[in-house]
């Protein structure tokens, strides 16, 4: 199995750029290749089926989405509030936005899962070890608010992510402003 890391980023990169244009029915290993502008058959080299190219393109959404050590740096020293749990739930759906190619590809890969098992499994195990880490990272922090929060500002941040990118039902609506007002719902005071 090739191991260049480099060259399996750009892959990956490409998968997602498939996904986001044309959907999980256009994610094929020769799509991946073109998209790329590599050999036909590269891809399948690095992926050698489609749950293991699926994989790779979790993973890499994972990493396309992670926050900059610096973002984690700057908000680490600051007290825990309130304020700076919003302050991070707002940093989450602007990464989420900005870069939309990446969360429309999260979508598409969701919604395969949901028709196919065999990807299930892969999404499964991405989403809950993101989970794990996110309550980690909160009970670490002091942050307000315990798992059945967290887990309440995923659910409502991949609505608000999907509104914001699909057809919104407030085009107008300020996404920070959202935020706000669902940590000011979902957080005892």
């Amino acid at each position: 199995m090739a191991k260049n890391e480099e060259r399996r980023n750009l892959l990956a990169d490409a998968g997602i750029a498939v996904l986001a244009r044309e959907g999980s029915r256009g994610l094929t290993h020769r799509a991946i290749d073109a998209e790329a502008g590599v050999p036909t058959g590269t891809t399948s080299n690095y992926f050698r089926s489609r749950p293991a190219l699926v994989a790779g393109i979790f993973q890499r959404i994972g990493d396309r989405l992670a926050p900059t050590a610096a973002d984690l740096e700057i908000r680490s020293a600051a007290p825990p509030s309130r304020e700076l749990f919003a302050d991070y739930v707002r940093d989450i759906v602007r990464r989420l936005l900005e870069q939309r190619e990446v969360t429309l590809a999260l979508f598409e890969l969701r919604l395969e899962a949901a028709r196919h098992p065999e990807l299930a499994a892969s999404l499964s195990r991405w989403q809950r070890d993101g989970f794990e880490a996110d309550v980690a990272f909160n009970e670490a922090a002091a942050l307000p608010g315990g798992r059945r929060e967290v887990a309440l500002f995923h659910y409502a941040i991949d609505g608000l992510v999907f509104d914001q990118l699909t057809s919104p039902i407030d085009p107008g609506a300020r996404t920070d402003e959202i935020v706000d007002a669902l940590v000011d719902g979902l957080l005892p005071s």
